[in-house]
């Protein structure tokens, strides 16, 4: 996505902490949620997902397929409420409890064969796409 400046004539600088710098949080609880960034990768055998999760622990991520669309969500149950009652955040720009992704997958992946892995604060999908049915070409000749 590409970033636009907010310090211009039409919007001075002592306006920019009015607006939010992502558009699509708003809908959402924009100080208390994040949604991870995301990679797909493609090439001849298989789609991947990557997404950038530092910090989560892989036993909260939920990743199930319904009707060809692939649904991954993390749920973690706030431990410390004590210490979230005595502090204030002055600014928060991530805050991963809770998110959800959903996918639609083509016709063409192998369901059975799908893997995810979670390494280094990435978690890695993949999702093997099925073998191409190999036509068979002959000529015939006119007699």
């Amino acid at each position: 996505m590409k970033t636009v400046s907010k310090n211009s004539i039409w919007l001075p600088a002592l306006f920019e902490d009015l607006f939010l710098d992502n558009k699509l949080d708003v809908l959402n609880n924009y100080e208390t949620f994040s949604i991870p960034a995301i990679n797909i990768i493609e090439n001849l055998t298989k789609f991947g997902l990557e997404i950038a999760a530092p910090g989560l622990q892989k036993e909260n991520f939920h990743i199930e397929i319904e009707e060809n669309t692939l649904k991954i969500s993390y749920n973690k149950e706030i431990e410390d409420k004590e210490t979230e009652r005595n502090s204030k955040f002055i600014k928060r720009e991530f805050n991963y409890e809770n998110f959800e992704r959903s996918f639609k997958l083509p016709e063409n992946i192998e369901l059975d064969k799908i893997h995810a892995s979670y390494e280094n604060g990435i978690l890695k999908i993949s999702l093997p796409k099925m073998e191409e049915k190999k036509v068979l070409k002959k000529m015939v000749e006119i007699s």
